[in-house]
C-alpha cells in the first residue's frame, strides 16, 4: 500500500488553512474579490514556507468552476484536478532543471492558446532564479505584456538573483520564517487528527529542529513516527526524539550552567562526560546553553515577561549569575559554536567553551573557590587587595557614613560637582596605599576588573589627587556624560580593596591633566602600528617587489602581529 507523508497530505488546500503567511493571503484575498488580479505575483521565502502552496491555492481560485473567488469549492473536477497535479492549464515548470532560453521559448508560445479547461492558463515556475540570463531576457515582454488568459506565479528562495527587470514586472510577497509557535500548534493539530499521543517536549523538539520551515517539521515528524515507531497507542516520547535528532535534554543543560554558576569544574567535566555517552550533536549543545543564557537575561533585565516553563531552573540561574557574566557567557558560546569546527575534536572543542566560561567567573573569594572545588584563582577584588598590599602604609581610615550630594553645575561653577560615595571598610581588611600617582592610578584601573561602561569611566580618568579618603580625578568634556553615580558607585567599590576602603571620588578641572589609561592605550597602538609599518616596508622581499614589480601598499592593510 502507498503512504502519502504528512506534508504532502496535510497540504493547506484553502487560503483559510495556511499557517502564517496572513499578509499574503489577505492581499491575494482582497485582489481575488475585487477581481483587480495582477498578470504576475512572485513569491519568495525560505524552504517550506508555503510559496508552492499559496500559487496553487490561488491558481485554484482563478479556475474553481463555482466563479473566481477567495474561497474555491474544493469539490469542483477543475479544484480536485488541481489538488490532485493533474489540471491541464495549471503548468509547474522547476527552473532549477528547464534552465535554458528553448525550454522558456516553449512557455511564451504556448501561452498564446486559451485554456483547454479552466478560464486562466497558469504558469507556476519554481525557483525561478536558476533561469539562465538568455532564458530571462526571453522571458521578460511576455511576463510584461501577457494575453489576457495568463498569469505567471514566480516563487524563489534567492530573490537576490532575479534581474531586476523580472522584479518591476512583478507583485512580489515576501513569505515569512514560521516561529516555533505556530510550527508546533500545527504539529500538535496533525498528531491529534492521526491520533498518535505525544509529549509536549517531543513536538517542542521537532518545532526548534524545523528552523521556519513547516515542510522541514513534518518531514522530521514522519521520521521521528518511524524512529519511534509511535502510533496505536505508543506515545511520541520527549526522549526518544532528542535522540533521534542527536539533541541534548534540558535538563543536563541546567545542570551545566549550574555546575558553572557555582564554579564546580568536577562536575562541569562530569557532566560533559555524561552528554559524551549520547554522542549529541556540539553545535546543538551550545545553541541549548545560548538559548538558556538568553532566557536567564530576559528574566533578570526584563522580569514582567514570562517565560516557557521546562528543566532549566530560569528563576534560580538569573539570581545566581550577575547579568554581565551571563553576556559574557552567552557571546562566548556563539563564539566557540563558530569555531568548533576548527577543534581536535568536537567534544574538545565543546569543554574548551565551557572551560572557558569557567575561567571567566569572577566574584568568589579564593576561599568559596577551594570549598566549591573551582580553579583557585583569587577573585577580582582579592588580586587588587594583593596587588596593594606592597605599597601598604596607612591603617584604615574611620568608617562612616556619607550621603550623595550632587549639585548642579551653574554657568559660573568653578569646578564639576562631587559625587560622594558613602565610605566604609574593606573586607578581608588591607591597608590604605600611603602615596599613589599617575602611574599607580593606571596600574590600579589596568587590575580593577571593571567591565562595560564602568570601565569606560575609569579608561578615561585622568588621576588628580587622592588624600584623607578624596579621590580626585579629571575627566575631558567629551566623557563628562560618564559621570553617572551608578557608574561612579562601581568605581568606588572595585577601588576599594586597594584603598584601605570606599572612596570618596570628586571630578575636577585639572590645569594639566595627567595621562588616561584610555590616551595610552592608544599611544601604545599607535606605537605598534609605526613599530609594524616600518618593519613591513624595510623587509628585503617587500622593497623588491615595490621596486622591481610596481607593487603598491594598501592603504590601512598591516596590522602588528598582535591584533
Amino acid at each position: 500500500m502507498s503512504y502519502l507523508v504528512l506534508a504532502r497530505k496535510w497540504r493547506p488546500k484553502r487560503f483559510a488553512e495556511l499557517v502564517g503567511q496572513e499578509h499574503v493571503v489577505r492581499a491575494l484575498t482582497n485582489a481575488l474579490d475585487s477581481g483587480r488580479v495582477h498578470h504576475a505575483f512572485l513569491f519568495t521565502g525560505t524552504r517550506g514556507v508555503g510559496k508552492t502552496t499559496i500559487a496553487r491555492i490561488f491558481a485554484k481560485s482563478l479556475n474553481c468552476e463555482q466563479g473566481s473567488s477567495a474561497e474555491p469549492c474544493g469539490e469542483c473536477n477543475s479544484c480536485r484536478d488541481i489538488d490532485a497535479g493533474r489540471f491541464i492549464d495549471l503548468l509547474e515548470i522547476d527552473a532549477a532543471s528547464n534552465t535554458g532560453v528553448d525550454d522558456v521559448r516553449e512557455v511564451i508560445d504556448n501561452a498564446q492558446y486559451m485554456p483547454s479547461r479552466g478560464r486562466v492558463k497558469v504558469y507556476l515556475i519554481d525557483e525561478v532564479h536558476m533561469l539562465s540570463k538568455p532564458a530571462f531576457n526571453a522571458l521578460l515582454k511576455t511576463l510584461e505584456e501577457p494575453p489576457g488568459h495568463v498569469k505567471f506565479l514566480l516563487a524563489t528562495t534567492d530573490p537576490q538573483k532575479l534581474p531586476v527587470t523580472v522584479l518591476s514586472r512583478c507583485l512580489q510577497f515576501n513569505l515569512k520564517r514560521l516561529d516555533e509557535q505556530q510550527i508546533s500548534g500545527q504539529i500538535s493539530r496533525i498528531l491529534e487528527a492521526e491520533g498518535i499521543p505525544v509529549e509536549p517536549g517531543a513536538v517542542r523538539q521537532l518545532a526548534k529542529a524545523a528552523d521556519g520551515s513547516l515542510r522541514d517539521g513534518l518531514s522530521l515528524l514522519d521520521q521521528a513516527i518511524a524512529y519511534t515507531g509511535a502510533g496505536a497507542g505508543v506515545m511520541l516520547a520527549d526522549d526518544a526524539v532528542a535522540g533521534m535528532l542527536g539533541s541534548v535534554d534540558r535538563s543536563r543543560v541546567n545542570a551545566l550552567l549550574d555546575a558553572l554558576g557555582v564554579g564546580d569544574g568536577e562536575v562541569l567535566l562530569a557532566q560533559v562526560a555524561e552528554l559524551a555517552e549520547f554522542s549529541p550533536d556540539w553545535h546543538g549543545v551550545l545553541d541549548a546553553i545560548a538559548e538558556a543564557l538568553h532566557r536567564v537575561q530576559v528574566k533578570q533585565l526584563v522580569p514582567a515577561v514570562e517565560g516557557e516553563s521546562d528543566a532549566i531552573d530560569i528563576e534560580a540561574l538569573a539570581a545566581q549569575l550577575r547579568p554581565e557574566l551571563v553576556q559574557l557567557w552567552y557571546q562566548m558560546a556563539l563564539n566557540a559554536r563558530r569555531d568548533l569546527n576548527l577543534a581536535p575534536s568536537p567534544r574538545a572543542g565543546f569543554e574548551m567553551a565551557v572551560l572557558r566560561m569557567l575561567a571567566f567567573r569572577p566574584g568568589a573569594t579564593g576561599a568559596q573557590a577551594v570549598a566549591s572545588g573551582a580553579p583557585r584563582v583569587a577573585s577580582a577584588a582579592a588580586a587588587r587587595a594583593a596587588l596593594a598590599e606592597p605599597r601598604a602604609g596607612a591603617a584604615h581610615p574611620p568608617s562612616q557614613a556619607r550621603t550623595a550630594q550632587p549639585t548642579a553645575r551653574g554657568p559660573q561653577a568653578a569646578a564639576p560637582p562631587a559625587i560622594a560615595i558613602p565610605a566604609q571598610r574593606s573586607d578581608p581588611p588591607a591597608s590604605a596605599i600611603a602615596a599613589i600617582d599617575g602611574e599607580r592610578w593606571l596600574e590600579l584601573v589596568a587590575a580593577s576588573g571593571l567591565s562595560g561602561p564602568a570601565r569606560q569611566l575609569a579608561n578615561h580618568a585622568g588621576f588628580a589627587g587622592h588624600e584623607g579618603g578624596i579621590l580626585r580625578l579629571t575627566l575631558a568634556p567629551a566623557d563628562e556624560h560618564l559621570q553617572m553615580p551608578s557608574l561612579v558607585k562601581a568605581l568606588a567599590e572595585a577601588l576599594a580593596p586597594a584603598l584601605g576602603g570606599v572612596p570618596q571620588i570628586r571630578f575636577e578641572t585639572a590645569q594639566a591633566p595627567t595621562e588616561t589609561l584610555h590616551q595610552r592605550s592608544v599611544r601604545d597602538r599607535d606605537a605598534r602600528q609605526v613599530a609594524a609599518e616600518a618593519a613591513f616596508l624595510s623587509d628585503a622581499g617587500i622593497q623588491h617587489l615595490i621596486d622591481k614589480h610596481g607593487a603598491t601598499l594598501v592603504p590601512d592593510s598591516i596590522r602588528p602581529f598582535d591584533e
